[in-house]
């Protein structure tokens, strides 16, 4: 049996409006997590919220500076999702059963 939990992750952190726009804006390069607190009028504790679930899909990578936390989209961890995505979506017409035959 697949092991769907990484999956799981991913599409979570894909399911949340504010996750969205925070991949928008890190579309353009790395960002610092005042620039996003500013840019997206959210509180510290919101956006350590969404980054936590963002990181842990393997969608973004953040990387400590100082005080700060800086963000950046992983590449592999989005040609993963996007592979993965694919996968689960694509019918696989070797292994399909005709139902009450």
């Amino acid at each position: 049996m697949t092991d769907f939990s990484k999956d799981a992750k991913i599409f979570k952190a894909l399911c949340d409006t504010k996750r969205l726009t925070i991949l928008d804006y890190l579309k353009s390069g790395e960002k610092c997590a005042c620039v996003l607190i500013e840019n997206m009028n959210i509180g510290q504790s919101a956006l350590s919220y969404h980054m936590k679930i963002l990181c842990d899909s393997g969608i973004v990578i953040a990387r400590q500076e100082g005080k700060w936390t800086h963000y950046s989209l992983s590449k592999s961890g989005s040609e993963y999702a996007s592979k993965r995505l694919l996968e689960l979506t694509t019918p696989n017409i070797e292994n399909q059963s005709s139902c009450c035959k």
